[in-house]
């Protein structure tokens, strides 16, 4: 085992808060002292099936903590996830039958692994506490916080100031998860910074049950792939631990430049002396963004995948949007076997019996519902014909069956012509 200094120098690494950090250090020095692993705990609330790179974040720094010799607690919040963690929400959430909770669980144990170490995690279920209390225990847990105090969290605050209804079930899901804490008796617990007053509510019950308070430990929120909210699902920005490497490789190859070093630190095992010069590289322009980028998109599939993996994501990528001498873009795409939709193109839409306006083209394929929408593509540079850019709206082609029409990076049409 590490020396307490040398775990806390790699634990504050890409961290955004610990409270406190001297409560930290004395708790690893009594562990080395000791040889006794800390408890470090993580929750999730099986609320939907899959997990992505933002899940990653805190998964990644808790793997982190196993390897300095510590165990993780990976709580399953199955009665948690029966309110719905009301954080950053604007409205009651909709409460979740058992059974896709139950379906749920399943799923995300089996991707966190992807990550952590079975060997040195401990599983656990909040329901096997939450489903045995009496009324009279759940009295006395909820004593210790006040109304008041509840309306400390900005979200709360904002709601009742906007007189959005706040079912009472809602204050219960910070005091469930801060119990827990007393629960597993855990030293440490870990979270993304959307989780700290819930966090810090399990230092109070803590102390209320006469246990010694958790560390918090909270890391960044990661931004999607559209570089500005964070990632999600329902936002269509993230990036999921189980998805194909190739769609994995376009999807970090879609990222902004600015957030790349980010995802580096947050998404990778690339050393931090490393990034560092890499970080030093793209801002004096010795480095092309380009290529970091797809270091960046091949150290992620790594993890989830394999190295073999990477390279193929990486070919597949090439074979779809680098120019090859001598290549069509329809025999590229068919050496990779993507299946691509076809466009049917019958004589009545020709204006002379052998071409099409390439702004019916692109209604036709249904890659844009008007006219105007098809213009504003064209004009912003992403359409192509044949792997070539077309960058007037007023042309016309003669189609010919195999030809591929591409919008954005991830849509083509083969048309067929009859």
């Amino acid at each position: 085992m590490k020396s307490a200094e040398e775990q806390l120098f790699i634990i504050q690494d890409g961290t955004e808060e610990i409270i406190p950090v001297d409560e930290l250090k004395h708790k690893l020095e009594r562990s080395v002292s000791t040889n006794t692993p800390l408890k470090v705990k993580y929750g999730v609330d099986p609320t939907a099936p899959d997990l992505h790179l933002g899940h990653a974040v805190p998964l990644r720094k808790l793997r982190q903590l196993q390897d300095l010799g510590h165990i993780a607690q990976l709580l399953i919040g199955d009665y948690t996830a029966r309110i719905g963690d009301p954080t950053e929400r604007s409205t009651t959430r909709p409460q979740l039958p058992a059974e896709v909770i139950e379906i749920n669980a399943k799923t995300y144990t089996d991707q966190a692994f992807k990550i952590l170490d079975p060997a040195k995690t401990i599983i656990d279920y909040n329901g096997r506490w939450f489903s045995k209390m009496s009324f009279e225990e759940v009295l006395k847990i909820t004593a210790q916080f006040t109304v008041a105090r509840m309306l400390e969290r900005d979200d709360f605050a904002k709601r009742f100031a906007a007189q959005v209804p706040i079912g009472l079930h809602e204050f219960l899901y910070p005091i469930m998860q801060g119990y827990d804490s007393v629960e597993l008796k855990c030293d440490i617990e870990m979270g993304g910074t959307d989780q700290k007053f819930n966090m810090l509510a399990g230092r109070d019950l803590q102390r209320w049950a006469g246990q010694e308070p958790q560390v918090v430990i909270t890391t960044p929120i990661l931004e999607g792939t559209d570089g500005i909210v964070r990632m999600s699902k329902s936002k269509g920005n993230y990036i999921g631990l189980t998805e194909p490497p190739e769609e994995q490789f376009g999807k970090v190859m879609s990222i902004p430049d600015h957030i790349m070093v980010r995802y580096f630190r947050l998404c990778t095992n690339v050393p931090r002396e490393e990034i560092d010069r890499i970080e030093k590289g793209l801002e004096d322009g010795t480095l092309h963004p380009g290529k970091v980028k797809r270091r960046l998109a091949k150290e992620i599939i790594s993890i989830y995948h394999s190295r073999e993996a990477a390279e193929e994501a990486e070919r597949v990528f090439d074979a779809k949007f680098k120019k090859v001498e001598g290549i069509t873009v329809a025999e590229r795409l068919a050496a990779i076997g993507a299946k691509i939709p076809e466009v049917e193109i019958t004589p009545d839409m020709l204006s002379d019996g052998e071409r099409i306006w390439i702004v019916k083209l692109m209604t036709e394929a249904e890659f844009a519902k008007t006219n105007g929408e098809a213009r504003r593509l064209i004009e912003g540079g992403g359409v192509r014909y044949n792997g070539e850019p077309i960058t007037d709206s007023g042309i016309e082609i003669v189609p010919k069956t195999g030809d591929i029409l591409q919008v954005g990076k991830r849509r083509f049409a083969q048309l067929k012509v009859y």
